[in-house]
């Protein structure tokens, strides 16, 4: 069809230009109107047209030669004059003479102004179709653009379209499956084909994606989100993705944990058009963390008995005053409990994970002053400052802000903040606390100025002049046992357990924890805390 359009182009003009303007400029000029005058004025002259009344006749001649002159003196104008005026002469010059003569010869003259009305009229069309021609000649070069406008745009979309389906075929450790708004599924690539057992043809609009879902998870996650399909997109439709493990059934009745990543799909024209699910089987990685908090749990219980005896013994031998130990002896057995005791902490601290991880991990919330909190931990932490020539400073409202927590998870938080403030920044450097009052609005964002309808927060700023750390790292901060590199060059002593501990108090006591550093300038942890 394209083509047949765009073929109209090479058809020939209604009107040769060059005939069309020629001869409507010979008619329209002085000389058929000079002829004709002249004609009738010789006829007088030889009385071939017969004279009644003189004083017309003569007027009829004067008005020709009149609008004869005119039209010389006037030509290749564009006037009103000219285009109006002269014939209306030259008509009334007619009408004189044919009333002066009472001849139907001199009729004749009038074919000089009707001839140039009709010739101007003629002319005017040309133009006109000239016109007409010049703008179908754009017109069609806009088509011709705008097809092969389209004709590129198709062939971009053509190879995204399918460079899309190649990556999406390329990928086989991850399932991609896309349904419409009602769940049937439109996508299968072959991740989903290793994943879940069944090709593409046994699956693409014949099947459901809540087919392959454990039912009695979609019943418990439904809740106000109805069953079925609900329960899978509600988080998605709420906050545009989602990201959890579910349980896929394979074809052969095999359960898999599969970290699910939920997304709304539209069409071209932004309309709602279905559901993205891109899976990554979890079941062997789950299986392991489980072992793996099984081994810490189980590990953290057995040594911790027999540290408690040795602690206990430590402080007995220590303590008797019966046996008095040397200055030598005493040295070397308070190392002994010094190490003892960090061994305990670090069992307490695998212990305080694994149940975490196991939901057991509970609170005794009461009035707690974060001041006094901020205080102790200073004091804490005032003689390892000194050592390692780091200042301490505090910056905190003298009549205290009190907060609803537990005192001993909260101080063991801020521990945790300070401890490693102070630890990871060098000698000379500083580490500043800070507890202010802010508000917190219905979107999360927290200010220092109270504002309608926010709610009022305890925040607690810990602030140091350290070695930061790389922003590639700071995702996985908060991960167990992970050490950021700038820890590991700088053979800073830890587990990577703090961090992590301090996330999960902070979030059990409905607060939150923020993180600001960059590398070699420093890092600033603020817990906030509903009040």
């Amino acid at each position: 069809m394209t083509t047949a359009v765009l073929d109209r182009g090479t058809d020939a003009p209604l009107l040769p230009r060059r005939d069309a303007a020629a001869w409507p400029a010979v008619l329209q000029g002085p000389l058929p109107g000079t002829v004709l005058a002249a004609a009738a004025a010789v006829l007088l002259a030889v009385g071939l047209l017969p004279v009644v009344d003189g004083a017309l006749v003569g007027a009829g001649l004067v008005a020709a030669l009149a609008a004869t002159g005119a039209a010389w003196l006037s030509r290749g104008g564009t006037t009103t004059v000219r285009s109006v005026g002269l014939p209306a002469v030259e008509l009334t010059a007619v009408a004189l003479l044919y009333a002066g003569t009472s001849s139907p010869a001199t009729l004749v003259l009038l074919a000089g102004p009707v001839g140039a009305l009709v010739t101007r009229r003629l002319a005017e069309q040309a133009t006109v179709i000239d016109r007409l021609t010049a703008d179908r000649a754009a017109l069609l070069e806009k088509v011709r653009s705008r097809a092969d406008e389209l004709d590129e745009a198709s062939r971009i979309l053509a190879a995204r379209a399918q460079t899309m389906t190649s990556v999406i075929d390329a990928v086989t450790e991850q399932s991609i499956i896309g349904t419409d708004p009602d769940g049937t599924i439109r996508v299968w690539n072959p991740g989903a084909e290793k994943l879940l057992g069944l090709p593409r043809a046994d699956v693409v609009r014949r099947r459901s994606i809540v087919e392959f879902h454990l039912a009695e998870e979609l019943e418990e996650a439904a809740g106000d989100a109805g069953a079925g399909l609900g329960a899978l997109v509600h988080a998605a439709q709420q906050h545009g993705s989602d990201v959890r493990d579910w349980t896929y059934v394979a074809a052969d009745g095999q359960r898999r944990i599969v970290s699910v990543a939920v997304t709304p799909r539209t069409d071209d024209r932004g309309v709602h058009a279905g559901w993205n699910f891109v899976g990554t089987d979890m079941t062997d990685v789950r299986a392991t963390e489980r072992m793996k908090d099984q081994f810490v749990s189980l590990i953290s219980h057995e040594l911790r008995t027999p540290l408690t005896s040795i602690l206990g013994y430590l402080e007995l031998v220590l303590d008797d005053e019966g046996q008095p130990l040397t200055d030598e002896q005493r040295k070397y057995l308070t190392t002994v409990e010094r190490n003892a005791d960090r061994l305990l902490r670090l069992v307490g601290d695998l212990l305080f994970t694994a149940r975490v991880e196991a939901g057991q991990f509970t609170l005794q919330p009461q009035d707690v002053d974060l001041v006094t909190i901020v205080r102790a931990a200073e004091e804490t932490a005032r003689v390892a400052a000194t050592t390692a020539g780091v200042e301490l400073h505090v910056e905190a409202p003298s009549d205290g802000m009190v907060v609803a927590g537990d005192p001993v998870r909260l101080g063991q938080a801020c521990d945790n903040l300070v401890s490693n403030a102070v630890k990871f920044t060098p000698a000379g450097g500083r580490v500043t606390l800070t507890v202010s009052e802010a508000w917190r609005s219905a979107d999360g964002t927290v200010t220092t100025e109270e504002r309608p309808g926010a709610e009022p927060v305890a925040r607690l700023s810990v602030r140091d002049t350290g070695v930061g750390i790389p922003n590639d790292e700071q995702g996985k901060l908060f991960t167990r046992f992970f050490r950021a590199s700038t820890a590991q060059r700088n053979a800073v002593p830890g587990v990577g357990l703090g961090l992590s501990i301090t996330k999960a108090i902070t979030t059990a006591h409905g607060g939150t924890l923020d993180l600001v550093s960059a590398e070699g300038e420093g890092t600033t942890f603020t817990l906030t805390l509903p009040r």
